[in-house]
C-alpha cells in the first residue's frame, strides 16, 4: 500500500524510530495508518489537519496502551476510527480483540480496515457497550476519547470477566476525572492508577489510567 501524500508531511512516517518501536507489526500498522490518512477525513474519522500528525496524535498515542494490557481478550469500546483497538490488534496478532462501535458507517470502516490491512484478530461488533454485554465478554476493556471515567465504568463493567481490568487513554485531567468518579469506583471496588506512557523519543508521553479490582 503506497502512503497517502499527506503522510509525507508527517515527520514520523517511515522513521527508523517508529519502525523499531513497532518491529514485526510495522507493516500492519503502517497499512492502517495509510488507509486512515487516505479515507479518514472524507469519512469523518479524523480532522483535515490531523494527517500531518497522524503517527504522533493517533497511532503512537493508541500504541502507548500496549504495555499495560494484561493477558487475555480485549474489548475496545467506542472504537470509532479504530483507535486504539485496531492499532493494538495490529501490534498483537495472537490476541483476540473485539471492537465495539455504535455508528454503522464507522463499523463499516472498521470491517474494511481489518480486511484490507490483514488485521485478522479484530472482530467488529455494532452497538453501545451497555447493549452488547450479553454477547461480549473480555479480560480487558480499552477506550479512548469516549466518555468520562464514571460513565465508562458504568457502561463497561458488565463486559469484564472476573478479575478484568480497564485500561484507558486519558489526558492531563485524569486525576480530576478519577476524583469525580470516586463514588462509582468505590461502588465497583475499583482502584485507579495513573501512568505516564512513553513511546518514541521526541513524542510527548501519553496518560494511561488503569482501573482494577482492589
Amino acid at each position: 500500500m503506497t502512503a497517502h501524500p499527506a503522510l509525507a508531511d508527517d515527520p514520523l512516517h517511515g522513521s527508523p524510530a517508529v519502525r523499531a518501536y513497532f518491529g514485526d507489526a510495522y507493516p500492519r500498522v503502517e497499512a492502517f495508518a495509510t488507509m486512515l490518512a487516505e479515507q479518514g477525513v472524507e469519512r469523518g474519522l479524523i480532522g483535515p489537519r490531523e494527517t500531518s500528525r497522524l503517527w504522533e496524535r493517533h497511532i503512537l498515542n493508541s500504541a502507548a496502551l500496549a504495555p499495560f494490557l494484561p493477558k487475555g481478550s480485549v474489548a475496545d469500546v467506542g472504537s470509532g476510527a479504530g483507535l486504539p483497538g485496531m492499532v493494538l490488534a495490529a501490534m498483537d496478532p495472537a490476541r483476540d480483540y473485539v471492537l465495539i462501535e455504535p455508528m454503522e458507517r464507522r463499523t463499516q470502516w472498521l470491517f474494511e480496515a481489518a480486511r484490507e490491512c490483514g488485521i485478522d484478530n479484530a472482530r467488529i461488533v455494532r452497538g453501545r457497550a451497555e447493549e452488547v454485554a450479553e454477547s461480549v465478554a473480555a479480560d480487558v476493556v480499552t477506550a479512548r476519547a469516549v466518555a468520562a471515567i464514571d460513565k465508562l465504568v458504568k457502561w463497561c463493567m458488565p463486559l469484564l470477566n472476573d478479575g478484568g481490568r480497564m485500561v484507558l487513554l486519558k489526558g492531563r485531567s485524569a486525576g480530576d476525572e478519577i476524583e469525580r468518579a470516586k463514588y462509582t469506583l468505590r461502588k465497583h471496588r475499583l482502584g485507579a492508577e495513573i501512568h505516564t506512557a512513553g513511546t518514541v523519543e521526541g513524542v510527548d508521553p501519553t496518560t494511561v489510567v488503569v482501573l482494577s479490582r482492589h
